[in-house]
């Protein structure tokens, strides 16, 4: 059974959490923070590497490289070379890309929606933390990137 024991309580392997396991593949590849900014800036629109590397900030040449390339990879995003000099290549989400574009809106509407609630919930914990153990903690305040 995939969704339910029969006691109704749900399967702790739903999804099975090896690392050899393609679902898991699968979501780590589309989780990953690069590939939702990618993803993201790909909405209805041909971006070029060159665009996608300015618009993104804090990315390097190479991983947005290997990026394009795992989505390329997973039929999410095709890439064009155009026969110039210099050679002009450009991305765009595949038809498989825009269904997990629409889900990845669903997501970050979902934070925007959230944020005030999430920021206060952190300062509640930090306050309570701080207090506990006498001293901040700096690894537990490190920020989750924006989309």
């Amino acid at each position: 059974m995939t969704e339910f024991e029969d006691d109704g309580d749900p399967d702790p392997f739903q999804w099975d959490a090896r690392e050899d396991c393609e679902v898991r593949q699968i979501l780590d590849r589309i989780a990953d923070k690069w590939s939702l900014l990618v993803i993201a800036l790909l909405d209805s629109r041909v971006v070029r590497f060159t665009e996608l590397r300015r618009e993104i900030d804090g990315i390097s040449q190479r991983m947005l490289t290997v990026t394009l390339r795992q989505l390329e990879r997973d039929g999410l995003v095709s890439r064009t070379v155009h026969p110039v000099v210099p050679p002009r290549v450009e991305y765009a989400l595949t038809e498989l890309g825009c269904t997990l574009h629409t889900t990845i809106r669903s997501l970050v509407t979902w934070t925007e929606r959230h944020q005030n609630e999430i920021a206060a919930a952190r300062a509640s914990y930090d306050a309570r933390d701080d207090t506990a153990q006498g001293e901040p903690r700096p690894a537990d305040r490190t920020a989750a990137p924006q989309l």
